[in-house]
């Protein structure tokens, strides 16, 4: 399923290959204002990566990550957190309302919550 996400293709586009390069087979969740319909072009993409298992991702590739964003040309900032270190009342928040950016191929990977 293709979740609305507020985001030009190219931007998408840059995006799902910087975190694809760094993160195979994780799962991609965009939530906030992109997704809840209370966006400008300004605003910021947040996004959560859900490893298989859900497992913490290396801090390492999540620094390399966030360099590649910082260096892109993409014209805003994207913050990419991992699911497993945010604490459970983020989860809870995140999953009221999401998107699946890129799907990890798990159960529940192509639902929105609400």
């Amino acid at each position: 399923m293709d979740e609305p996400i507020a985001l030009l293709p190219r931007h998408r586009a840059k995006i799902v290959q910087i975190l694809t390069e760094h993160f195979p087979g994780v799962e991609v969740w965009a939530y906030g204002s992109r997704v809840n319909g209370r966006s400008h072009a300004g605003n910021d993409l947040d996004l959560t990566l859900r490893s298989p298992g859900l497992r913490p991702l290396d801090p390492a590739s999540l620094r390399r990550a966030r360099e590649a964003f910082r260096d892109s040309t993409i014209p805003f900032f994207v913050e990419a957190r991992d699911w497993a270190r945010l604490p459970a009342p983020f989860h809870a928040e995140i999953e009221r309302c999401y998107a699946v950016l890129i799907a990890g191929g798990g159960p529940g990977c192509d639902r929105r919550g609400n």
